[in-house]
């Protein structure tokens, strides 16, 4: 299975994908709370939903907004490698082992001595 092309051009990516606006909040004072300068962008084909609230120019914000997505969509599209189980060396599986033992006789020796009847 190909994986997906990322358009390098931002219009070609902006095409793909649904542009909402709204208002950014928190910090910012006035100016934040009265203009949608926050930008989402939702990647139509994917379903990747990216938020970027961070400047107080719009464009600038669309701008950090695409560059997210391309950065979303690399890791969309990447393969997990496979993982490959290692075993535990003999040396260690012993040595765990012998702590083991260890552990049990000295706990042995904490119980209360058994009643002889």
């Amino acid at each position: 299975m190909s994986r997906p092309r990322i358009p390098m051009d931002d219009a070609r990516l902006l095409a793909q994908c649904r542009v909402d606006t709204f208002r950014a909040g928190g910090k910012g004072g006035q100016h934040q709370n009265t203009t949608e300068s926050a930008v989402r962008l939702t990647h139509r084909p994917t379903g990747i939903v990216v938020i970027a609230r961070d400047e107080r120019s719009q464009h600038r914000n669309r701008q950090i907004a695409l560059d997210r997505l391309r950065v979303q969509l690399r890791e969309h599209g990447r393969k997990e490698k496979r993982r490959v189980p290692t075993a535990v060396p003999k040396r260690e599986r012993r040595k765990r082992l012998e702590n083991k033992r260890k552990r049990s006789a000295r706990k042995k020796t904490r119980k209360p001595p058994k009643r002889d009847e």
